[in-house]
């Protein structure tokens, strides 16, 4: 069964017609073909539409679709020989971060990133991609280790945020977020990231500042999240009041189009029709092509420049018309 958000209600309706029909004329032998082509292309044009005129919060409302590919996903199709490796070397285990080295496209690269779950039991799994320290601390280790084989680094960032929980926050939370930011900005190797879904605060921070910074077409990347903002703002809470989250989310620009204009983001790699949970074997291969060309680009540059690069590029944020 598919999954449709509010917006696509439309379509929805016309895509159970056409699935009646075919069942219709798959049952009883009746010819619908004709009628099932014309409510076809209705829908596909409905889709078509909507999807060009998506507003920041519909595409909030994208980013975290249920079924919307996870690193589960890109573990499995976008490489090869994936091999996870656990545990940070001084508390343990944090299912929110995966990570470990792979082969892209007979590549060798290290592949590290935020893993969501796409049912109940795997989110409570994987903490629905809200990583405690020792994932943060187990992806430094990861980068160490890619230095050390000279591997380039690959992030998949989806993610709402860092936990916030009490434990977490008695590890060491900040400080582990603080490092692995640290850490990104003196790799010696390349460092490409990719929002995939949801890049959420310090917490997407620390596994992306990259030499290079995608976003797929209709993820988000913000300080905090539109409801998060709404309630700061407007003192909007879930069920009470007016809900000022799709406000905020104009107001913040969290688009992949807003960042890219602003200079956060270094490029947007496209997906198909209706979001890349519609079709992922399209998504992975625009997103393996677009990985593929940004290593060649980085891989012909020294430790130094990729340092130094990485340097500016943050530095240069925000500049823009103020000299």
């Amino acid at each position: 069964m598919r999954t449709y958000l509010d917006f696509e209600k439309p379509i929805a309706e016309l895509e159970g017609k056409v699935n009646d029909l075919r069942q219709m004329d798959s049952q009883t032998g009746v010819n619908v073909a004709e009628e099932i082509e014309k409510l076809q292309t209705k829908a596909d044009t409905l889709l078509a539409d909507a999807y060009v005129k998506l507003t920041r919060w519909q595409k909030a409302q994208v980013a975290r679709h249920a079924a919307r590919p996870h690193f589960s996903d890109y573990m499995a199709l976008l490489v090869e020989d994936f091999t996870p490796l656990a545990g940070d070397r001084a508390f343990g285990e944090d299912t929110a971060i995966v990570g470990g080295p792979a082969r892209l496209r007979g590549r060798s690269i290290m592949l590290i990133g935020h893993e969501k779950g796409a049912d109940t039991a795997s989110r409570v799994e994987h903490n629905f991609g809200m990583a405690r320290p020792e994932g943060y601390r187990k992806a430094m280790r990861l980068m160490e280790m890619a230095e050390r084989f000279n591997l380039p680094v690959v992030t998949l960032v989806d993610t709402p945020g860092a936990y916030p929980g009490r434990g977490a926050e008695e590890r060491g939370q900040a400080e582990a977020i603080a490092s692995c930011t640290e850490k990104c900005l003196s790799l010696t190797v390349p460092l490409i990231s990719v929002i995939v879904g949801e890049g959420g605060s310090g917490g997407a921070v620390a596994l992306a500042a990259a030499n290079k910074i995608m976003m797929l077409e209709h993820s988000i990347y913000s300080v905090i999240s539109p409801e998060g903002c709404a309630s700061i703002l407007w003192k909007d809470a879930a069920g009470k009041g007016e809900n000022k989250a799709p406000d905020a989310a104009e107001a913040m620009k969290i688009s992949a189009q807003d960042l890219l204009e602003l200079g956060v983001i270094d490029s947007i790699v496209s997906e198909p029709v209706g979001g890349a949970h519609r079709d992922l074997g399209l998504t992975i291969e625009r997103l393996g092509d677009a990985l593929e060309t940004a290593i060649r680009e980085l891989e012909v540059m020294s430790p130094d420049e990729l340092k130094a690069q990485r340097r500016e590029k943050f530095l240069a944020i925000g500049r823009a018309g103020l000299e």
